[in-house]
């Protein structure tokens, strides 16, 4: 395992790759390797096999690189994700992935302390690749292990070696230094010393920066049960500057790299982890155990590991180092007391680096305030500055903390310290803090603006900067909207070019313009910018939509009108634009003169037409160009039209013709130029148009053109060339045409076969020099034609001649020759022949002619036909069989085989049949042989084949054995000859030939080939005389004419038998070992073909030799003879069938037998089958002696499957015996328990400390009744987890209960004793003795599996300490359902304690009504528990539901959650203090407490007995505003204080008045009095002076008047005040203010708002262009805009009335 990625496992067969990313999935791959190990960052895998090392990249399924070391490696592992390291034991190797490093670089020897006898555990490499640790251990004098390691300098090339067991390289950032220190932690125990120690120390930093860090070294606390322990692995953990060490036996120890110190320690498994990696992302370290191979995690624990310092190590300096390095919590208590004594010690520089180091506990406004109001020390800096600095130092400032320090630097003018910090990422940056920048620097506002998100800010600050094409694409980004419209308006008058550039923007913004385009260009035509309307039409319709089509027009209709043709020219020419109206821009192109513009926009023929009159002042290019957007008729039309005004047109109409000829039509277009009269023309546009097109017209046309204006050449190559015209018309035109040079008509002719008429039109116009130039010149092969129309028009012989010797051997002679025969003139040939032959001609034709010419003369045929070699056979052979048979058989037989079937039919004809056999036996052909030997099957219908054929077959035959194979002496023809009779199955005919040539005495007679055919023949033909043959020949190949004598055809076995007894004696063989090869072939005659096994076993003995008595010995074991064949193979010495000796011996239980056997192939064969087979051989004889003296000796028998086959088969005293030779005590214990020997199983079952033999030994000595042997095996057997069920259930199945819970207590004193034992025990005591149920949760909870004891509690109905399980092992929630279920179970402190800690929120509500139904008078415990954690509005609806009686209970706990003002609670409450009568506190309850249904509460309280109760109802409507049923209460109560004030409260006139005018008819002077005063503000002065006259209380209103007349009095003098006039000057000023914003826009500052669309514009300007469908004529302007553009007068702004 190399990272975090991979763990690799190697197999015998195969390599498993296990992706630990990608849950764990498992990838096998059939690789054969001692070791693999996987890149920790790519799929690179390295294998080593010996000393062979091989990468591989999975990805691309490639092997990378191979290397061959020169000594094995004892050590390897990756070192990054290109280095993979390689240890031998002598040096220390680099290997590098890259492909250009061949093979491993040497890196550094070992140091003797690290020497051969050192085991390699771990390697490392700093993280600068400069320095380089290795790590062993080896064996100490008197025990132990010692560690040591070496530290070797890459640049200087030097080793140190250090005293430890494991250390790591750490790159961390030092508080005070600006550089990244590499520092060593490394473990360090001396030899002697059992002292164990951290070292930290730095490596490698240049002097010239300082010194290097080291710290002191620090002790490990190593616990004293771990005294012999040692490390083997140290882990670095980058992301918190954590070291890990991991040792032996199973501790891992937390160091803190700044400070050296131990911050954990704890044991995490038995075993040791051997494999270790980090994990970068995280941290975290992964480990490998090595006997389950467990996969461990080990991480830090944040949120745990400050509280653990402070209250367990009691370090608060680290606790404070750590959090703050880390930002973990639990350290704030430290921080605040040592902050406070910082700054009461005035140490301010110490206090900030305590704040910046904190994390978020102390940057806080309050400590800024602190720093501020510290006073500054002479000469030194403002501490506050100190404190800014100090947390720039070492991060990013917080937002408050940003603009503090903005505020005095910005006061100081030194924005450059802010930029920096901003390009630094030291500040937060806020709306605020841009706001503080903006006075100073826009682009360093609009920077923090952007990263704060302040939208509507940054806006503002590209409008100041004048980047008005960022604005919408910022806007769109952020998805800020705002009034464009505003901003374009203001813009435009101001800012042109920007309003140019913003309105680019609106209408180019993603999801569509933001603006109306057409009110937008409107605007800029008003104001006469014709080139900024043009710009901005251009990219708003640069999308080229359709809705756009009259935008496009007027685009176009302004800049052609307006005096801009040439751009309407470019924006034509880009093409950008299509929709717009074609024809209108068409008519407005011509005017302005812009013809080629004017014909593209057109589309009628007879525009067309008009425009191109002025074709001449066009480009001829676009004339052309023109002509591909026209349909057929209308550029036929067009042409007409262009050629009818004269030749100046042609040049441009022959062009077009050129380019559009496939569309127009070359039929046409040449009557376009034919009714022009334009010969000319139509040769230029056919002559370019001729070479490529397939048009017969054109060809046709273009010769009749060329031939018109004399132009021959070019009608000749077109004649010659062309394959596309009439043959035949254009034949016709030039015969008809007589053209001084008749070459195009050769031509026409000659390509077309018409060569008869050409040769016709020729003769007959005098023009023979032609023909004689046709022949040499053009055409020489159809010479044969030209003279046999020459023949046939009767010309002289002469010219004939002289035209074949001028052609010469241009002309081809069987042609030549077959026109002379039909017409029989062949003589007249024979002088141009014998030239041809002459000058070396080879060709058959020629010969075959001349031939020909020589037999009819009788001119030596016969010397021409033997000696001539050029002649073809078949020719001239059928020519001779009519005049000379025997010239005939000369011709063939010169054919050399061609014409064999010819030759055979031409000799059986004529009788030639000693010719032909001589001929035969010469060719050596057996195909011709098959031909006249084989006999031909008869037709159908006829009984026989023909007599005839069959008399000339013989004839032949006899002269074949009588004269032409005697005449011969070449072997190759008898052999052939000897073949081919035997190929004709004609073995009578081939016996008594062979006999003649071997029996009769010749050349032959001692030959080999002949002797062997004449056996094989008599074999095949005739059985009587293979013996006698085999007697007299003695030179024939006997193993391969035994072979055919024994084969399943011929069954000849005594043949072969006599071939092999002959041929092995002395006489014939020679050689001993050919002797006995063919006694072994004879004896195989007569086992495996006559098996005749007695006679056989004769011969064995008469020969007396090894092999035979083998091939004797084989044949027996097929026999199933084993016991005879075992006889055989000894007295043969061979071993080599013991496979099968073996298996047959087995197979007949003949043991006794076999052991002589396997003890002579013992001599010659060291096999384990061998051994194996003699130990079984003796244990099935019940040989223990031999056996056990056999097992002990050397041999190499598998004892193992041996043993295992007697086991299986109750041989248990020989199995033990082999059990126990190899150390099997597994098996071994289990022979003894079968022996009854129960003592000796359990001896053999601590050898083998097995947990399944344990198993077994102990179930037998149980079922035995050995209980203590049975427990001491039982207690290793519950060391394992797996197997405690087991155990459980064989012990309780016997019913031995007592002997299982002895067994499990005395399990609790192992040394490993697991949870499952605990768990376990626990389960048995609540079955088996449950008052022992409670102590032992007690005791040994933590090692309990509590829901396995829970269950066996719950089914034991023992509650109680089912509840303490559950609590313990914080399950609240079953423990609290446990006691609710069970009364026995119930503790109330207990059960108060559960309550809170429930996970599952209904359990409390279950719990009150509990409370309510069980404990009722603890309920109110149970509500202050519970206060803060139920939903107080259900308990209450509980209460209601289960009685009025609960509601009491329940009151005093309602009264303490009151203060959270639920309504349930209110209205309960409420409904209580009613019930009791109770309006005190009634009335606090709803002055407090308001949340509930008031006008319910009041129309119950309306109609109650008591008066206070009413009164409550009447304020209660109060509350509510519900004035009239207030007042209508008090009234009827004669509240008369409580009617004024709800009456004032209202502040209702009509309410008011009801009221005084219910006094005054009640007569309540005084309390009319009293409203007067109490609701003056609300009382109309006639209403009051009306009911004060009508009820004569002049004097009870007489108040109220005064007051009222005050009052009027002193509003009028205040409004005098307010409106007079102000002086004269003050007033000039004001109007000249007012007249000075109509026409601006006050500060000049653009107004930004989120608004609509954008609003009105300008009007149209005086001069301006007319946009006739913009804006009516004369119309109102926009809404919106006032007629000087400018903003509305002042007095008419917010809604004001405007100024009289």
């Amino acid at each position: 395992m190399e990272s975090d990625r991979w763990i690799v496992s190697v197999e015998p067969t195969q390599v498993s790759l296990v992706d630990l990313q990608n849950q764990a999935q498992v990838t096998r791959r059939p690789i054969k390797a001692e070791a693999a190990v996987m890149n920790p960052s790519s799929n690179i895998l390295a294998l080593r096999s010996g000393k062979m090392i091989q990468m591989f990249n999975l990805d691309s399924k490639a092997k990378l690189k191979s290397h061959d070391m020169d000594a094995p490696v004892v050590f390897w592992k990756w070192t990054g994700g290109n280095n993979l390291a390689l240890v031998t034991a002598t040096s220390v190797y680099h290997w590098n992935a890259d492909a250009s490093q061949a093979a491993p670089v040497k890196v550094f020897d070992r140091h003797p302390t690290i020497g051969a006898g050192t085991q390699i555990i771990n390697y490392h490499v700093s993280p600068d690749n400069k320095w380089c640790l290795l790590g062993g251990i080896s064996a100490a004098q008197g025990g132990g292990v010692n560690g040591n390691m070496q530290l070797y300098s890459v640049e200087k090339r030097v080793s140190q070696p250090l005293q430890g067991h494991a250390g790591a390289f750490a790159s961390v950032k030092l508080a005070g230094r600006e550089d990244t220190a590499h520092l060593l932690v490394f473990h360090e125990k001396k030899s002697g010393d059992p002292s164990n120690k951290l070292f930290v120390m730095e490596v490698g930093r240049d002097p010239s920066k300082g010194q290097p860090h080291r710290l002191p070294p620090t002790a490990i606390p190593v616990p004293a049960e771990a005294a012999n322990d040692f490390p083997v692995s140290m882990v670095i953990d980058a992301k918190d500057e954590i070291a890990f060490l991991l040792t032996k036996m199973g501790f891992v120890y937390m160091f803190d790299i700044h400070s050296g110190k131990t911050m954990f320690r704890t044991r995490i498994t038995q075993e040791t982890v051997f494999a270790t990696c980090a994990q970068q992302s995280t941290g975290a370290v992964f480990g490998i155990t090595v006997r389950s191979g467990r996969v461990l995690r080990i991480s830090l624990n944040g949120q745990n590991l400050v509280p653990y310092i402070v209250n367990t190590l009691r370090d608060a300096d680290l606790a404070i180092k750590v959090a703050g390095r880390l930002g973990l919590p639990g350290a704030e208590h430290l921080y605040t007391q040592e902050f406070e004594r910082l700054i009461g010690a005035g140490q301010v520089k110490e206090a900030a680096s305590l704040v910046a180091s904190s994390g978020s506990a102390l940057r806080t406004p309050q400590t800024i305030a602190r720093f501020q109001q510290i006073p500054a020390q002479p000469g030194a800096p403002q501490p506050v500055f100190q404190y800014f600095s100090t947390l720039l130092e070492s991060g990013k400032l917080n937002e408050q903390e940003s603009i503090e320090l903005a505020k005095p630097v910005l006061q100081q003018g030194r924005p450059q310290l802010m930029e920096k910090w901003l390009k630094d990422d030291k500040l937060h940056c806020s709306e605020a803090l841009g706001d503080l920048i903006m006075p100073h620097d826009t682009a360093m506002a609009l920077s923090v603006y952007l990263r704060s998100e302040c939208h509507g800010k940054a806006i503002q600050c590209f409008v100041q900067r004048g980047e008005y094409d960022k604005i919408v694409p910022y806007s769109t980004s952020v998805g800020y909207t705002m009034d464009y419209s505003t901003m374009l308006s203001q813009l435009l008058f101001n800012n042109p070019a920007g309003a140019l550039d913003l309105a680019k923007g609106l209408v180019s913004a993603e999801g569509g313009p933001l603006i109306d385009i057409q009110a937008t260009a409107e605007a800029f035509l008003s104001s006469n910018r014709v080139q900024e309307t043009t710009a901005f039409l251009l990219e708003a319709l640069k999308d080229n939509k359709q809705e756009h089509a009259y935008l496009q027009t007027k685009l176009l209709e302004i800049n052609l009108i307006g005096g801009a043709p040439q751009v309407a020219d470019a924006i034509m020419q880009n093409g950008i634009l299509t929709h717009y109206d074609r024809a209108h821009v068409g008519k407005l192109c011509e005017r302005a003169g812009m013809w080629q513009r004017a014909a593209e926009h057109y589309t009628d023929i007879n525009d067309i037409k008009r425009v191109f009159k002025n074709s001449h002042q066009m480009n001829p290019e676009f004339v052309v160009t023109y002509f591909g957007k026209l349909n057929r008729d209308q550029s036929i039309a067009l042409l007409k039209d262009m050629m009818a005004r004269g030749p100046s047109n042609m040049q441009v109409c022959v062009e077009v013709a050129k380019k559009y000829h496939d569309e127009l039509g070359s039929e046409e277009l040449v009557k376009v130029f034919e009714n022009a009269k334009a010969t000319e023309g139509l040769y230029y546009y056919l002559g370019a148009v001729v070479n490529f097109s397939e048009d017969p017209i054109v060809h046709f046309k273009y010769i009749q053109s060329a031939c018109m204006l004399g132009q021959f050449k070019e009608a000749e190559r077109v004649c010659r060339d062309s394959n596309m015209y009439n043959p035949e018309e254009v034949k016709t035109y030039l015969k008809n045409s007589k053209l001084p040079d008749p070459r195009p008509l050769i031509h026409v002719c000659d390509r077309f076969d018409f060569v008869d008429e050409l040769t016709e039109y020729l003769y007959l116009n005098s023009l023979l020099q032609y023909v004689e130039v046709y022949v040499t010149k053009v055409s020489p092969a159809k010479t044969p034609q030209v003279v046999g129309k020459l023949f046939d028009l009767g010309a002289n012989e002469d010219f004939t001649k002289r035209i074949l010797m001028a052609v010469g051997t241009a002309c081809p002679v069987e042609e030549m020759v077959e026109v002379a025969e039909t017409r029989n003139r062949l003589r007249m040939l024979q002088p141009w022949l014998e030239a041809r032959v002459a000058t070396g001609s080879t060709e058959p034709g020629t010969h075959n002619a001349l031939g020909k010419i020589y037999i009819q003369l009788n001119k030596d045929p016969k010397a021409f036909l033997t000696n001539n070699m050029f002649y073809e056979p078949k020719v001239l052979g059928p020519f001779c069989e009519s005049l000379d048979p025997s010239l005939a058989f000369v011709a063939y037989k010169k054919g050399a085989g061609e014409c064999d079937d010819e030759l055979i039919k031409i000799s059986f004809t004529h009788g030639l049949y000693r010719d032909l056999a001589r001929y035969l036996v010469e060719r050596q052909d057996l195909e011709l042989w098959a031909k006249v030997l084989n006999k031909e099957e008869a037709e159908e219908g006829a009984e026989e084949a023909d007599p005839e054929k069959e008399s000339q077959r013989r004839q032949l035959i006899d002269q074949v054995v009588e004269w032409a194979l005697p005449e011969s002496e070449s072997a190759d023809e008898v052999s052939c000859t000897v073949k081919a009779f035997m190929a004709a199955d004609l073995p009578g005919e081939l016996i008594v030939l062979l006999e003649r040539i071997i029996l009769q005495g010749s050349d032959f007679s001692d030959n080999k080939n002949l002797q062997n055919l004449l056996i094989l023949t008599a074999i095949r033909a005739d059985h009587t005389r293979v013996s006698g043959y085999i007697d007299q020949l003695d030179n024939f190949d006997a193993k391969d004419i035994a072979l055919i004598c024994v084969s399943e055809s011929h069954m000849l076995y005594e043949e072969a038998y006599s071939i092999y007894v002959k041929f092995a004696k002395p006489e014939h063989t020679t050689e001993k070992e050919e002797q006995v090869e063919m006694q072994v072939l004879a004896i195989g005659v007569l086992v495996d073909y006559m098996k005749d096994l007695d006679r056989a076993k004769g011969f064995a003995n008469q020969v007396d030799e090894k092999p035979v008595w083998s091939k004797l010995g084989i044949s027996q074991l097929e026999e199933k003879m084993a016991a005879e064949a075992i006889t055989s193979f000894i007295n043969a010495e061979d071993a080599s069938e013991y496979v099968r000796v073996c298996a047959e011996a087995n197979e007949a239980e003949i043991y006794t037998e076999v052991i002589p056997y396997i003890k002579m192939a013992r001599k010659s064969l060291q096999e384990n089958l061998l051994d194996t087979e003699l130990i079984y051989a003796y244990a099935k004889t019940n040989n223990l002696t031999d056996l056990e003296v056999f097992v002990n000796g050397p041999n190499v028998a598998n004892i193992q499957n041996v043993g295992d086959r007697l086991f299986s088969e109750g041989l248990y005293n020989a199995s033990k015996i082999l059990f126990k030779s190899i150390n099997n005590n597994s098996k071994l214990a289990l022979c003894h328990i079968h022996l009854e020997e129960y003592r000796e199983a359990v001896a053999a079952a601590t050898k083998a400390n097995n947990v399944s033999t344990w198993k077994q030994v102990c179930f037998a000595c149980l079922k035995a009744e050995e209980f203590r042997l049975a427990a001491t095996c039982g207690l290793e057997v519950i060391k394992y987890p797996d197997h405690v069920d087991d155990v459980v259930t064989y012990y309780s199945d016997l019913g031995h209960f007592d002997h299982l819970v002895s067994l499990f207590e005395q399990g609790l004193g192992l040394e490993d004793a697991h949870i499952g034992i605990f768990t376990e025990l626990g389960i048995l005591y609540t079955k088996h003795v449950p008052e022992k149920v409670m102590e032992h949760c007690k005791v040994f909870f933590s090692k309990l599996n509590v829901s396995k004891v829970v269950r066996g509690c719950e089914r034991a109905r023992l509650w109680s300490p089912a509840v303490y399980l559950y609590m313990a092992d914080k399950q609240a929630d079953n423990a609290v359902k446990v006691m609710t279920e069970h009364a026995s179970a119930f503790d109330n402190d207990l059960f108060l304690d559960s309550i809170i800690k429930v996970r599952n929120g209904e359990i409390m509500y279950k719990a009150v009504n509990f409370y309510l139904t069980m404990h009722p008078m603890l309920f109110t415990r149970l509500m202050e528990v519970l206060e803060e954690l139920v939903d107080h509005s259900r308990v209450v609806n509980q209460l209601r539901r289960t009685g009025d009686w609960a509601l009491q209970i329940g009151q005093a706990y309602m009264k303490s959650v009151q203060k959270e003002n639920l309504s349930a609670v209110n209205e309960a409450l409420n409904e209580l203090f009613i019930e009791d009568e109770d309006y005190e506190s009634l009335r606090k309850s709803i002055d407090k407490f308001q949340n509930f249904n008031m006008i319910a509460l009041a129309s119950k309280l309306a109609t109650h007995e008591l008066l206070e109760f009413r009164r409550i109802s009447a304020y209660v409507y109060r509350c509510n505003k519900k004035w009239s049923q207030s007042i209508e209460l008090s009234k009827g109560d004669r509240m008369w204080k409580d009617c004024i004030d709800t009456a004032n409260e209202s502040a209702d006139e009509e309410i008011i008045e009801n009221l005084m005018r219910f006094f005054c008819e009640t007569s309540e002077k005084e309390c009319f009095c009293a409203a007067l005063y109490t609701c003056f503000s609300h009382v109309r002065p006639d209403v009051a002076l009306e009911l004060g006259w009508l009820n004569g209380y002049q004097h009870f209103v007489m108040p109220f008047l005064v007051q009222n007349m005050r009052q009027t009095h002193d509003r009028l003098a205040e409004l005098e005040a307010r409106t007079q006039p102000p002086p004269e000057e003050g007033n000039q000023d004001q109007i000249a203010g007012t007249y000075s914003q109509l026409g601006g826009f006050n500060s000049g500052m653009l107004m930004l708002e989120n608004g609509g669309g954008m609003g009105g514009m300008m009007p149209p300007q005086q001069g301006g262009i007319d946009m006739s469908g913009f804006v009516p004529a004369g119309g109102m302007p926009p809404q919106g805009m006032m007629p000087n553009g400018g903003m509305p007068p002042q007095g008419m702004m917010n809604g004001g009335m405007p100024s009289m």
